[in-house]
């Protein structure tokens, strides 16, 4: 397999091309091989600004709002037809990259990025993991820290075991809607992001042999919403606590107020 591409796989559906621009331009700054994307069936724009990156898309139909948990199966069903080196799974709309997400020597067969916080400590992913999964997986990986969803990387076949497992646990673990949800048919949007409670359950729990999970604070992957210092060198990059450039920021935009400027001059020197 060494000579097979990586690959870069991602969604763009529903979020307009402005939210992806950054995220390609950066990307393409520092890596050639291939990335896919999922787009919907009005999405022109994004789809002009993928080609012009060398970029593939997979349309397909689904409300937005599904998008978020559904995708893993189109990037399962993708996969199993087109065999790659090394595969990263991430977020679009918030992230941009600093260097080639592959240039490092990732230490596990799927590598996770912790966020520095522990579930119990966040709102969010305690209410997804109790509702998805339910009090007692809770209470078993409580003390845990977050591991983040939005940034996976794997070797291929490893890749290919994580997104069936992703698959599962959303057809098999459906987030439970509030009461007034349940009684009016609303979609409860506050189970969109309960993707990230499989990928806890998966990565604590330990169901894929040779995982490995790196530290916000020092590890080559930045989530930076629970991230405790915010460090620049002078080229404008976010750098870790060891002093080496992160390869990919995520969530940046929660923390824009210490981002702007340093953002707007890495694109400037960077010609992004």
């Amino acid at each position: 397999m060494g000579n097979l591409k990586n690959l870069v796989i991602s969604s763009a559906f529903g979020i307009g091309h402005q939210g992806i621009d950054f995220f390609l331009k950066s990307l393409r700054k520092f890596y050639s091989d291939e990335v896919l994307f999922l787009v919907g069936p009005n999405d022109e724009k994004i789809k002009s600004l993928l080609a012009h990156h060398k970029c593939h898309y997979l349309e397909i139909k689904l409300h937005k709002h599904d998008v978020q948990l559904k995708r893993y199966k189109y990037y399962l069903e993708y996969l199993k037809n087109n065999e790659f080196n090394n595969v990263l799974c991430c977020d679009s709309r918030d992230i941009y990259f600093q260097d080639n997400p592959f240039n490092f020597t990732y230490k596990g067969s799927i590598n996770f990025f912790l966020e520095g916080k522990k579930i119990k400590d966040c709102v969010y992913n305690k209410n997804w993991l109790i509702k998805t999964h339910g009090q007692e997986t809770f209470e078993n990986i409580k003390d845990k820290t977050i591991l983040c969803s939005g940034t996976v990387i794997a070797k291929y076949t490893t890749m290919l075991e994580y997104l069936k497992l992703m698959e599962e646990l959303v057809d098999k673990k459906k987030f439970k809607k509030s009461l007034k949800y349940l009684l009016t048919l609303r979609r409860d949007k506050s189970g969109r992001g309960c993707d990230q409670a499989h990928a806890n359950y998966i990565g604590h729990n330990n169901l894929i042999e040779n995982s490995h999970f790196y530290a916000n604070e020092d590890g080559p992957i930045a989530t930076t919403y629970y991230l405790k210092k915010i460090l620049f060198n002078g080229k404008s990059e976010l750098i870790n606590q060891s002093g080496k450039h992160y390869l990919v920021v995520h969530q940046y935009d929660k923390r824009w107020d210490e981002f702007s400027y340093y953002v707007e001059n890495f694109k400037k020197l960077n010609n992004v």
